[in-house]
């Protein structure tokens, strides 16, 4: 019993990350209510970014070269496809490379306030 009790949990897990897998966008498409696209053109695109304090964006990826200016502080915990958590810390009027990211990964605001930031992509 128990061994079928863990079999069924592994092929939760397993289809809980082929599907998180398949809905993941890069984060303007993947969740448009936290990333809005503010100007593009043939070089770049800009992202306004904004995690709603005690909320979680929705499953996305970062395919392409970019960089991240942080708007306010806040203190982010990343959620990769495997449940690995890791948190993020940033400081007011810093900037910084955001690595590329072709997993898919949600972002959680566990604050009171909501978080901003600009990120710069290349195309």
């Amino acid at each position: 019993m128990k061994q079928i009790i863990m079999l069924s949990l592994a092929a939760f897990s397993f289809g809980s990350v082929a599907a998180y897998a398949q809905e993941a966008k890069p984060s303007y498409e993947g969740d448009p209510q936290t990333y809005k696209v503010i100007f593009e053109d043939q070089n770049f695109r800009v992202i306004e970014a904004v995690w709603k304090a005690g909320k979680t964006d929705k499953p996305h990826t970062h395919p392409i070269p970019s960089v991240i200016y942080n708007v306010t502080g806040c203190a982010l915990k990343l959620h990769d496809a495997e449940g690995k958590v890791r948190e993020a810390t940033s400081k007011p009027g810093t900037a910084g490379p955001v690595p590329i990211i072709t997993k898919p990964h949600t972002a959680e605001n566990p604050g009171s306030a909501d978080c901003r930031a600009i990120i710069v992509e290349r195309k």
